[in-house]
């Protein structure tokens, strides 16, 4: 093998929509990858996590000491990280720290190549958004370090499970009459998630590249209507009637973009902003340097419905960002010092092997369901959008697989452990913390056993209120459940479910 493929590549963000679709293009090209995250298990659990050519290393860009670790040993370093979640009205600052911090590390454990992937768009247009301020800073530092960097600038990204997509494709589907601001009419250059990874492997390939800045796009300029059109036309939907108005502003966009999709207004917002000025290329020469097909709009729009039709959505935006367990889930116990801990738990037996309920289990959620009480669930989903919160529109990437870290409507999965343990984190708006488990056990004598425990850490009296005015609807809602998931899988029951009071100890076994 060539010496310089023995060299690792430090893929940072590496459970990013980015960046987790260039480790499996590296590995398939022959590269050793280390892959940079904030939570070993989660990178652990993609399908490229356990590559003997793949070494897992935890670490924070704004953790100087734990990116020297991370760097060390590595050649070139893909830098593919963004704060603006993680950080929200902070990130900028954290952008630029994290950036230096990357270029001190950099140069300490001599690295030969740092690559960054920005934004694009003319840094002194009147409609400069903040989001690309930041994005155009965090290159300008890494450029000015002293081990060569190669920046990248793009507009909107086109793939299955981006951001930019899921918008498009999400009010195209359900609005069929849209009253548009001026940005749907900014000329734009949309450029496929496949081109993307051509350009940032071929910078690596191609020294030439180094200590530049290249505009990088697709084949088409087009206005954001017309990206509705295409849509519409590959989906097989009617072109959308679009009433433009001179006073929706990106703000405004953001928030009525978080009613109809799963985006929330904090993502959506930057990208709308950036979308208030023309965002195409205003140099090509990458392409004389890393020559490669560029996939046209429509191209690239059905490739990604394809995917999505196919459940073959490998990384989507809302994989970035930490898994966060609360800390009271490693005591567990009423007598932890934050709070009092609320809990109810159900459970039930049945005649049939564990292995038969968890499949019913590994597909709650999404367009299956929660196995009963649905109207509830919906109801519960339209309160979350409407305070703020995700509600039920993320759905779930795969209507067969899970894995730790998904989003699962408004859950986050905290662990999973096949075929015996779900624990699903709640990300919907609530006056406190929630864990919604279940657990498969194995009875012996070919009996199996199904526990769901709902657990709450209130925060303040609104807390408290919150958790009692839901209690009785607990015994409805998640027998329910149980009882769906127990007939889906085509099993009997030997006892009925029945609420218990649960004895709980640690909760969190998972180590990074």
């Amino acid at each position: 093998m060539n010496k310089k493929i023995q060299i690792p590549v430090l893929v940072t963000g590496a459970t990013g929509y980015v960046a987790g679709r260039l480790i499996p293009l590296l590995l398939t090209s022959g590269y050793r990858v280390r892959a940079m995250g904030r939570s070993i298990a989660k990178m652990a659990d993609r399908y490229w996590g356990q590559d003997p050519n793949v070494e897992l290393v935890k670490g924070d860009i704004l953790d100087v000491d734990s990116l020297r670790k991370a760097v060390n040993g590595c050649g070139t370093i893909y830098y593919l990280v963004h704060s603006m979640i993680s950080q929200k009205g902070e990130y900028r600052h954290a952008d630029r720290i994290g950036a230096k911090n990357m270029v001190q590390a950099a140069a300490d454990e001599h690295a030969h190549h740092l690559i960054y992937l920005g934004g694009l768009g003319d840094i002194h247009h009147k409609n400069i958004s903040k989001h690309l301020i930041s994005r155009n800073e965090v290159g300008q530092i890494l450029l000015s370090g002293s081990v060569p960097a190669t920046v990248l600038r793009a507009a909107m990204i086109l793939g299955s499970g981006s951001a930019s997509f899921e918008i498009l494709r999400y009010l195209a589907e359900r609005l069929p009459v849209m009253v548009t601001p001026k940005w749907v009419s900014m000329p734009t250059q949309p450029i496929s998630i496949t081109n993307i990874l051509g350009y940032l492997k071929g910078c690596m390939e191609h020294p030439e590249t180094r200590g530049k800045t290249f505009d990088i796009g697709g084949p088409d300029i087009v206005a954001y209507r017309d990206l509705f059109r295409i849509f519409a036309k590959e989906a097989g939907l009617p072109s959308p009637f679009m009433i433009p108005v001179p006073v929706l502003t990106p703000r405004l966009s953001s928030l009525w973009i978080h009613l109809v999709t799963p985006v929330p207004a904090a993502i959506a917002q930057p990208l709308t902003e950036g979308l208030s000025l023309p965002t195409t290329c205003t140099e090509n020469s990458i392409t004389q340097i890393i020559p490669q097909k560029l996939v046209s709009c429509q191209e690239a729009i059905a490739r990604a419905l394809d995917r999505i039709n196919q459940e073959q959505v490998d990384t989507c935006w809302t994989d970035a960002g930490e898994i966060t367990y609360p800390e009271w889930t490693y005591w567990g116990d009423s007598s932890y010092s934050g709070g009092t801990i609320l809990k109810c738990g159900y459970r039930a037996s049945v005649n049939g092997s564990t292995h038969a309920l968890w499949a019913s289990v590994v597909k709650l959620g999404g367009e299956t369901g929660y196995y009963g009480a649905d109207f509830l669930w919906k109801i519960r989903g339209v309160i979350d959008v409407f305070t703020g919160g995700v509600g039920l529109s993320r759905g779930r990437r795969s209507k067969e697989r899970l894995q730790v870290g998904d989003a699962l409507d408004f859950w986050r999965v905290l662990n999973l452990e096949d075929p015996s343990k779900l624990l699903l984190l709640a990300e919907m708006k609530t006056p406190g913390e929630a864990l919604l488990e279940i657990n498969i056990n194995d009875l012996g004598n070919a009996q199996s056993e199904i526990v769901l425990l709902s657990r709450f850490l209130p925060k303040g009296l609104m807390g408290i209120i919150y958790w009692y005015v839901l209690y009785p609807f607990h015994q409805y809602v998640f027998t329910r459940m149980i009882k769906g998931m127990v007939n889906t899988s085509g099993l009997k029951f030997v006892t009925r479910p029945e609420r218990f009071t649960p004895k709980i100890t640690k909760t969190c076994t998972l180590s990074d």
